[in-house]
């Protein structure tokens, strides 16, 4: 693919994602869409409810910011009652963030809403196209985690 290729691709590919990103949404009804839970927050959510007491070093190194930065994004999230601390009774320099029962029920139903969404879309693309997409994203993935690690 020439230069001039890459670059027309590359502007389909962000008129596209947008759109696109918009239209998943479209039928969501959660704290996401209503801007009360900014991505970044919901990021670390879907962190957390996979990772169960993570501590602040692991949440940071998963956000790729300072521990400093993950402190204000975590401060918020405690505010509003997402999450809440937990100091590591053997260590107290520790702090473990966890999901509240708030959190874990957010991030539960947004996971619900966007898997019922992909389902509706994917379901009218044949099981072929379904994993020629997945195979490409598992590419891109790929791609982008060997970049990072070359950071």
């Amino acid at each position: 693919m020439s230069d001039k290729e890459l670059k027309e691709f590359s502007d389909r590919l962000h008129e596209l994602m947008p759109s696109i990103i918009k239209g998943f949404m479209r039928n969501e009804d959660n704290e996401l869409k209503r801007g009360s839970l900014t991505i970044t927050q919901f990021l670390i959510l879907n962190y957390l409810s996979h990772q169960p007491k993570a501590i602040m070093k692991d949440l940071a190194n998963f956000m790729e910011v300072s521990t400093a930065a993950m402190t204000g994004l975590i401060e918020r999230l405690v505010r509003d009652g997402y999450a809440s601390r937990e100091f590591d009774p053997k260590d107290r320099r520790i702090i473990r963030v966890v999901l509240t029962s708030k959190g874990d029920t957010t991030i539960s139903r947004i996971l619900k809403q966007r898997r019922q969404k992909a389902i509706g879309v994917f379901g009218k693309l044949s099981a072929q196209e379904r994993e020629d997409y997945l195979r490409i994203l598992t590419h891109i993935h790929q791609i982008l985690e060997q970049e990072k690690k070359k950071k």
